[in-house]
C-alpha cells in the first residue's frame, strides 16, 4: 500500500497525515473483501450522502454535529481509498475517475446547500443576507475543485529524463489546511451552537473566498506559459 500512495506535492498536512493514512487501512480492508474501486468510490458516496442527508433533515444539534462530520470524514476516507485501491491493483480507469469526479463534485454541492436549508429552517438568523453565504461558499469551492482540476489536466507531463521536481514543501503544507476538504468538515462539530457554527462557516468561506482568487492568479499564469 505505500507504493499505492500520490505524491505529497500540492497537499496540506491534513490529506498528508490523516486522511490519506486512513485511506491506506479502508483500502486495504476493501482489498482484503475483494471490493473493486469503483465500489468503494460508491461506498464514499453513501456516507457522504447520509451525512448531507441528515444535514439538511435533521434539527441542529451535537448529537447531529458528530454524526455529519463522522460521515463526512469517512466519506473522504474512503475518496482517498478508491485511488489507492486501483494503483494497487493497476485498475485505474478514465470510467473510474470519471465516477470519482462526478461524486466529488456532488458532494461539494449538495453539502452547501445542505448548510442553506438548514439556515433557512433551523436558524434565526439576524438577517436574509445570511442565506448568501451557502451560495457564496459553494461557488467558491467548486471553482478551487474544478479550477484546480482543470489546470492539472492542461498542463503538459514532464518530458522523460526531466529533472525530479522539488520535494513538497511542508510551510505549503501548513498553509493549505484552511481549504483541505478535511479541515471543513471539522466546522459541523460546532453545528450545536447556531452562533458558532455560523462565525466558523463564515470564516472558513472568507479564507476560501481569498484562496480562491490566489488560485485562479496563479493557475492562469502557469497555464499562459504553457
Amino acid at each position: 500500500m505505500r507504493d499505492a500512495q500520490k505524491t505529497a506535492k500540492g497537499v496540506s498536512l491534513y490529506s498528508r497525515y490523516v486522511n490519506r493514512p486512513a485511506g491506506r487501512v479502508l483500502a486495504a480492508a476493501a482489498y482484503r473483501a475483494r471490493l473493486t474501486p469503483n465500489q468503494v468510490t460508491l461506498v464514499s458516496a453513501a456516507f457522504s450522502g447520509a451525512a448531507v442527508a441528515a444535514l439538511a433533515l435533521g434539527r441542529p444539534s451535537w448529537p447531529l454535529a458528530v454524526a455529519v462530520w463522522a460521515g463526512l470524514v469517512v466519506g473522504f476516507a474512503f475518496d482517498s481509498a478508491d485511488g489507492q485501491l486501483a494503483r494497487l491493483l493497476g485498475a485505474g480507469s478514465p470510467a473510474g475517475e470519471w465516477l470519482d469526479h462526478v461524486v466529488d463534485c456532488a458532494k461539494i454541492t449538495a453539502v452547501h446547500a445542505a448548510v442553506l436549508i438548514t439556515f433557512y429552517r433551523h436558524f434565526d438568523l439576524p438577517g436574509d443576507g445570511w442565506l448568501l453565504l451557502p451560495l457564496g461558499f459553494q461557488l467558491a469551492a467548486v471553482l478551487i475543485f474544478f479550477g484546480g482540476l482543470l489546470t492539472d489536466k492542461l498542463k503538459p507531463r514532464p518530458a522523460p529524463g526531466a529533472p525530479a521536481p522539488a520535494p513538497p514543501s511542508r510551510l505549503r503544507a501548513v498553509a493549505l489546511l484552511p481549504v483541505d476538504y478535511g479541515v471543513f468538515c471539522l466546522v459541523f462539530l460546532l453545528l450545536g451552537s447556531e452562533r458558532a457554527f455560523r462565525l466558523g462557516y463564515l470564516a472558513l468561506f472568507a479564507v476560501h473566498a481569498l484562496f480562491l482568487v490566489a488560485f485562479l492568479a496563479k493557475w492562469f499564469r502557469e497555464l499562459r506559459r504553457v
